[in-house]
């Protein structure tokens, strides 16, 4: 799909999961990434592994590296930049990220930044990791780092107050060149910034082109959640089956005439592989249910047309799902007239 960066796994956690990186780092032509803690082990691992870059993390939140790491703030400036140095020195892309960045002390987080610059990271991610920050503070946030250092800066945003894509958004609006973003927003917690979200925002809202083939973007969030078991809502932005859905009569006779006019038109459902659907219940109206009338092969007249939508809301009325053989049922009790078959034309 044109996708820039795979970040695939952590090497360093099981024999299992470095073979899998290892695997999918020697079968694509994307970028592979291997995440690595501050620590000698890791990071030979994820060099071991073959991956092209390598995204080293470690706390600098005072809490966690406190209560998590039982560590010191000068120990975590001089294990950074040895981290970094040794992704250098092994000639990978090194990627560094201040866990838990939202919740650092600024001034802290600057001496770590501009510590991490000179020894030559090539990135540097600002993660939300506990998903605390909001689009304006994210914002400032990013801007300040941006004019701390020569690195370019990639953010990774948790969505535990459903605002991982706003704040990504927001930090690429502030400078950062590249977000980190997961399918279907799954991730700890409440997930990620998610993937379809985040490409579609800045295709179509920001008119912005990401090389990324959008049109297997519905196909790749099935994979994922067969794959993972992770079911996707049904209201999920973007993939979910309601995303293209009308029921509204309002709304579905406006897309009817113009598709514009109940969907946000710089982002159509062919764009991401998917269909719009005409949903049948309570809120329909009749030029819903005569179009799918006529899809279903009928020819009502407006009579009965009328009394088949008094018939569609009254069941959905009682929470009830009204499918195409309701339908069909509700028509034939109406005593509506098929259409013509087509005769075939031989040559």
């Amino acid at each position: 799909m044109g996708t820039h960066v795979i970040e695939a796994g952590f090497p360093v956690n099981s024999e299992a999961e470095f073979e899998a990186v290892s695997q999918i780092a020697s079968n694509t032509a994307t970028t592979t990434c291997g995440l690595a803690r501050v620590v000698d082990g890791d990071i030979e691992s994820a060099l071991d592994s073959g991956v092209e870059m390598v995204h080293v993390f470690v706390s600098t939140s005072d809490v966690q590296i406190e209560d998590s790491m039982h560590s010191s703030r000068e120990a975590v400036v001089e294990r950074s930049i040895e981290a970094v140095e040794r992704v250098k020195e092994a000639g990978a892309t090194c990627m560094y990220s201040p866990m838990d960045a939202t919740r650092t002390d600024e001034g802290y987080l600057l001496e770590v930044i501009e510590a991490v610059t000179e020894a030559g990271t090539d990135w540097i991610n600002i993660p939300d990791t506990c998903g605390v920050a909001t689009p304006r503070r994210f914002y400032d946030l990013i801007e300040t780092v941006v004019d701390h250092t020569d690195a370019r800066i990639d953010v990774h945003t948790h969505d535990d107050f459903g605002l991982a894509t706003a704040n990504a958004l927001a930090g690429i609006e502030a400078g950062a060149e590249q977000a980190q973003v997961s399918v279907n927003s799954i991730g700890e917690r409440a997930g990620n910034a998610a993937y379809e979200e985040y490409v579609m925002a800045v295709e179509s809202v920001y008119q912005a082109d990401t090389d990324i083939d959008t049109t297997r973007i519905t196909e790749l969030s099935q994979a994922v959640a067969d794959r993972s078991g992770v079911t996707t809502p049904p209201n999920k932005p973007v993939v979910g089956a309601n995303a293209f859905s009308h029921e509204s009569g309002i709304h579905a006779a406006g897309v009817i005439e113009n598709a514009d006019t109940f969907e946000p038109g710089v982002m159509t459902p062919e764009m991401v592989g998917a269909r719009r659907r005409l949903v049948l219940g309570k809120h329909t109206g009749t030029h819903s249910v005569r179009e799918r009338l006529v899809d279903t092969g009928y020819d009502p007249t407006e009579s009965e047309v009328r009394a088949i939508t008094r018939r569609v809301k009254d069941y959905g009325a009682e929470k009830r799902r009204v499918t195409v053989t309701d339908l069909e049922r509700f028509a034939e009790d109406e005593g509506v007239a098929r259409l013509p078959e087509r005769e075939e034309v031989r040559a």
